[in-house]
């Protein structure tokens, strides 16, 4: 089940915005595809990011997926536990496993994204193609 509090891109991540940042990560769906993630890596803080861009990869003994900023800003955060703990992507990807904050340079962006209701439907029909 997606979170209804957050929003979703077509590249599987999420974003939960909070005044003008927005933590990212990656979606339940996308870690099952993905399986077991043993790297990943993330930008610096004070990078800055541009909607549907990559920001940093995610490796998983799969497969290597770079992972796409849901909207633009400047990084202010990255989560440096999953640098040594990568596998909590899997196992919390709603929660602790967050990839990196972002202060939004334009909120508008968030209009392009999808609910959950959405993303659900949209994960569907991509199975279904």
């Amino acid at each position: 089940m997606n979170p209804k509090n957050l929003l979703y891109t077509r590249e599987h991540e999420w974003i939960s915005v909070e005044g003008d940042v927005g933590a990212v990560g990656i979606t339940d769906h996308a870690q099952k595809e993905l399986g077991d993630v043993v790297f990943i890596e993330l930008p610096e803080s004070g990078t800055l990011v541009e909607a549907g861009t990559p920001f940093g990869s995610i490796e998983s003994v799969k497969a290597v997926s770079e992972l796409f900023s849901p909207v633009s800003g400047t990084v202010t955060e990255a989560n440096e536990t999953l640098v040594t703990k990568p596998e909590a992507v899997n196992e919390d990807p709603y929660g602790q496993a967050w990839l990196v904050r972002i202060k939004l340079s334009n909120k508008k962006e968030l209009e392009d994204l999808l609910t959950a209701e959405e993303y659900t439907t949209f994960i569907e029909e991509e199975a279904g193609a």
